[in-house]
């Protein structure tokens, strides 16, 4: 009977504990799915291990946990992961990472360097073009599978690999060069963001991607209307409390948290937020010739707006119809007095 019990209570913990072993690189970043059960209702701790300094401490959400450099978040098909940014030596060691009442990982980290992850990169692109970046990755990686995601609000999500891939994303592998090559054709304003790029390593418990991150500038965006029109203009953002819309000649001449320098005071501009896309909308309605000029949305990432507001075809008839009859009353002006 006691070999029996002994040997349940080991299984219950052999359940309830996973022992997890990773590498990253300095300069890089590291994904890791635990392959556990998110549990919303459930607080998460993290901590470093043996001292248990405290990283996470005792906070549920349903989605995403986020101090420092150092995210758990819930994937798409509902697990745990452990997102570790711009890694030093130091973030090597062993680490603590619990849901209340569910389960315990006990995740040993290990550092090592490599030219490869040192330096998070920047692409700017305009609007309908196509962006081209490349990721880098150690020669110790050359036949894992290469693997793209793109940080969203509340989430990181997976947007390309061996198994899934989006429109408008290719990739080519240079092997010879540990260097994969990525292009998004007819960039739209959504697409503006931060990917992260790197390479999928397996595990039979838990899954892990060591990653570089590149950050895409969406530049520009051209916009024609006429006057008594309406338009709405999307602004990406990955703050809450730190959105930008002005109209200026410069960015810097813009304010966060606020409209501009000087305020609009205007019953014919509204603000929409999409919080889930980290998309906010700004409307404007019944255009006037004055609303022309250069506007900056965004946060983080800010995206130029040229806006130019034609007069109203109504207008425009208006006027040649009245300059044809005043062609025609000096003609008959001509007539009579001839």
């Amino acid at each position: 009977m006691k070999i029996l019990l002994i040997f349940f209570t080991f299984s219950l913990i052999s359940c309830a504990v996973r022992c997890v072993s990773v590498t990253g690189y300095s300069g890089g970043s590291l994904l890791v799915d635990s392959l556990k059960i998110w549990f919303s209702n459930s607080a998460k701790y993290m901590a470093k291990l043996p001292e248990r300094r405290t990283i996470i401490n005792h906070r549920t959400h349903d989605k995403l946990i986020n101090e420092g450099r150092f995210t758990l978040f819930k994937n798409n098909e509902g697990n745990l992961m452990i997102y570790i940014r711009e890694l030093n030596q130091h973030d090597a060691g062993r680490y603590w990472i619990r849901a209340d009442g569910q389960w315990n990982i006990y995740m040993t980290l290990n550092v090592e360097e490599d030219s490869c992850c040192k330096v998070s990169k920047r692409v700017m692109v305009n609007i309908g073009e196509t962006a081209t970046f490349s990721c880098e990755y150690s020669q110790n990686h050359i036949n894992d599978p290469k693997i793209i995601f793109k940080e969203r609000k509340d989430s990181i999500e997976m947007i390309y690999s061996k198994w899934y891939r989006k429109d408008r994303i290719s990739v080519s592998d240079d092997k010879h060069k540990s260097i994969f090559s990525v292009r998004i054709s007819a960039v739209r304003p959504d697409d503006g963001g931060v990917y992260l790029c790197g390479v999928w390593i397996y595990s039979h418990s838990y899954i892990y991607s060591i990653i570089n991150t590149v950050h895409l500038h969406i530049m520009e965006l051209n916009l024609t209307k006429y006057e008594e029109d309406d338009v709405s203009i999307q602004c990406k953002h990955h703050d809450e409390h730190q959105k930008c819309f002005c109209k200026a000649h410069e960015p810097s001449m813009c304010v966060k948290d606020g409209v501009s320098l000087e305020t609009i005071r205007d019953d014919r501009f509204s603000f929409s937020d999409e919080a889930s896309t980290g998309v906010f909308t700004v409307n404007i309605t019944d255009l006037r010739e004055e609303d022309s000029g250069i506007y900056w949305c965004g946060s983080h990432i800010i995206t130029k707006v040229t806006l130019t507001v034609n007069m109203g075809k109504s207008l425009i008839f208006l006027k040649m119809f009245t300059n044809n009859i005043g062609s025609l009353s000096k003609r008959l002006l001509v007539f009579r007095l001839c």
